[in-house]
C-alpha cells in the first residue's frame, strides 16, 4: 500500500506539471472530501472541488454540475502518458459536439468532457457497469442522442498489472 501511494501521488504530480497550461484552469476533484480540502499533498493554487458520494458516475456528474456551463473536461489521475495535446483535442471536440470521451485501452475511458451549454440528462452517468468492459458503452448511452467525439486511446492504471504492463510496453517503444 505504501508504494502504491507513493506511485500515486508521484503521478499526479506529473500529470499536474504536464497539464497546467493558460489555455485552460486545471482543478482537483477532492476525495474524501473534508481531508482533501484540508490537505496539503495538492498544489495550494489549484481550486478543489470535493466528490462528495456515491459511485464514480454521481461523483462526476456532480463535478459537471458544481463547475456550470462551461466546457469541462474530467480526467482520471492514473494516465501516465497523458499529455496537453490531449486536453487540446477534447476541448477542440466539444466545439461540435455535446460529449467527448477518451477511451481506455480496458473498455472504460480516461477522460469525459460535456459542451457546458447542454443540460445533462437525469440519467447521465447512472446505470454505468464501472470498472468492466462496458463502461465507455454504458456511459455514453446515459446520453443517448449526444454527438460524441472520440480523443486518443490511452492506457489507465487500475491494478498492479497494468502498471508492469505499461512499463514493459514503454521499455520497447
Amino acid at each position: 500500500m505504501t508504494r502504491a501511494a507513493w506511485w500515486y501521488r508521484h503521478q499526479v504530480a506529473r500529470t499536474l506539471r504536464r497539464l497546467e497550461d493558460p489555455r485552460w484552469t486545471l482543478a482537483l476533484a477532492v476525495a474524501p472530501d473534508r481531508e482533501g480540502m484540508m490537505s496539503r499533498v495538492w498544489p495550494a493554487h489549484l481550486p478543489r472541488f470535493k466528490q462528495g458520494r456515491g459511485n464514480l458516475g454521481d461523483r462526476m456528474r456532480r463535478i459537471f454540475q458544481s463547475i456550470g456551463p462551461a466546457r469541462t473536461v474530467i480526467i482520471g489521475s492514473d494516465i501516465p502518458h497523458i499529455e496537453k495535446h490531449h486536453i487540446r483535442s477534447a476541448l477542440a471536440g466539444l466545439g461540435s459536439n455535446k460529449g467527448v470521451i477518451g477511451p481506455a485501452s480496458d473498455g472504460g475511458y480516461w477522460l469525459i468532457g460535456v459542451d457546458g451549454t447542454t443540460v445533462l440528462p437525469r440519467e447521465f452517468l447512472g446505470h454505468v457497469r464501472w470498472s468492466t468492459p462496458f463502461a465507455r458503452s454504458d456511459t455514453m448511452a446515459t446520453a443517448a442522442g449526444w454527438s460524441w467525439a472520440e480523443v486518443a486511446e490511452l492506457d489507465d492504471v487500475d491494478t498492479l498489472s497494468d502498471l508492469l504492463r505499461i512499463c514493459a510496453k514503454a521499455q520497447r517503444n
